[in-house]
């Protein structure tokens, strides 16, 4: 059996004020089996966004050990960090994140842009990716312009416009209405089907979890429980 794509062991965050400290996670194991969706759910500080930046890199751990594709994260300069999320993971959240100033193409193409692409290049690639999503007519089109479920399907379509090989998505459907909530995550299943990508989704929402492959339940810093969902490409990581 290959080894995961991703791998957490003993994982520890501790958050400290002068007053106030906070053991976001303690001591979490985690593996995800490469092309496998898992969604990671509990309820609010139960830690799952900490784990989320973690295992991404976004946020630095204070004990434990957190691999990608074998290669640990900890051993990796700040700059080198930075480059490898750019190269092989992509980000979805809840706010979008989109530059309002940008049109939706424009957005797409920033990663690409960021990573050395040509901009004739990152143009086409960045239409593909808009096409994918079902935006191409829309490429043209601000944030402001679209509406909450086009708007995270652009920043779907920029999170992968690098091919990453690991998605990670914190509440996509978060401010989404239950009808796009649904277009969104067959959006993301169609990825995950289609092309191998790993997703790691936190959602609050047990419509979303069900989706995925594998559902991990956190509460207080901890993993509670984990359960298969019914998503149709269900793996087991070892």
């Amino acid at each position: 059996m290959a080894d995961p794509i991703i791998q957490a062991s003993g994982v520890v965050k501790t958050y400290r004020s002068r007053d106030v400290v906070v053991e976001a996670l303690r001591g979490v194991d985690l593996q995800v089996a490469a092309g496998e969706m898992v969604a990671i759910m509990g309820p609010s500080g139960s830690g799952k966004t900490t784990l989320l930046n973690c295992l991404s890199g976004l946020d630095g751990i204070d004990a434990g050990d957190i691999k990608i594709n074998s290669r640990s994260l900890s051993g990796m300069s700040d700059n080198a960090l930075s480059d490898y999320r750019a190269r092989f993971m992509g980000f979805v959240f809840q706010s979008f994140n989109l530059l309002p100033v940008l049109s939706a193409r424009e957005n797409v193409e920033l990663p690409l842009v960021l990573a050395g692409v040509g901009s004739a290049a990152a143009k086409t690639t960045a239409m593909e990716k808009l096409e994918e999503v079902g935006l191409a007519d829309r490429a043209n089109h601000t944030p402001a312009e679209l509406s909450g479920g086009q708007a995270q399907r652009v920043a779907i379509a920029r999170a992968l416009a690098n091919e990453p090989a690991i998605v990670w998505a914190d509440e996509p459907t978060g401010n989404l209405d239950s009808e796009n909530s649904g277009e969104i995550m067959n959006v993301l299943l169609r990825m995950n089907r289609e092309q191998g990508q790993t997703f790691v989704i936190v959602t609050h929402s047990l419509e979303v979890g069900e989706l995925a492959d594998r559902i991990v339940n956190m509460r207080d810093g901890a993993i509670e429980s984990e359960r298969a969902g019914t998503g149709a490409n269900s793996v087991t990581a070892q």
